[in-house]
């Protein structure tokens, strides 16, 4: 199914939605048997959450990422909802469809419904064990620094400023 491949995936994201509950519960399953929960936990992995995502009604967002009409994502930008003007970023990638670039491509998207928003930042958390998402996050741009001894929280500027490695005029931290 994903393994080897094209690089021409039809890539489509859609917000959550009652027909896709058992594909996001097969997802998070997923996560689980891998061991990716470790490091995404944004709330229970469970089929109950995946009914909660698929007919939530609020300002955060949520979108899955199908690739050749497979869930192949899932991302989210929340805090709007609890009042916060940044939004967190979140995204899982299904364990067989990484190393296609879809992480880079699902991470754009999030960036872009970011700023149709109206976010000039998204921010995120990553523990410091996971060096493909440190990497990757790195490369796009972000500018860490440690929350504690095992996460570090990473932002990103969706502007001009995000050019000169600044948010709102004030230099980003590494």
């Amino acid at each position: 199914m994903y393994p080897g491949a094209s690089s021409a995936l039809s890539i489509r994201y859609r917000q959550p939605a009652p027909i896709h509950v058992d594909a996001l519960t097969r997802f998070f399953d997923s996560l689980i048997q891998s061991g990716d929960h470790v490091f995404f936990h944004p709330h229970p992995l469970t089929r109950e959450e995946a009914i909660r995502r698929t007919t939530y009604r609020g300002s955060d967002l949520y979108f899955l990422q199908f690739a050749d009409d497979v869930l192949s994502g899932y991302g989210m930008l929340r805090g709007w909802d609890a009042g916060y003007e940044i939004p967190s970023l979140g995204i899982a990638i299904h364990p067989e469809a990484r190393g296609q670039g879809l992480a880079e491509d699902f991470l754009h998207f999030l960036h872009f419904m970011a700023r149709q928003q109206g976010a000039s930042v998204v921010r995120l958390t990553v523990h410091k064990d996971n060096a493909r998402a440190v990497q990757l996050y790195g490369k796009l741009g972000y500018r860490f620094c440690r929350i504690n001894s095992e996460v570090m929280e990473g932002k990103l500027g969706l502007g001009v400023d995000h050019a000169l490695g600044e948010i709102a005029g004030k230099p980003m931290r590494r």
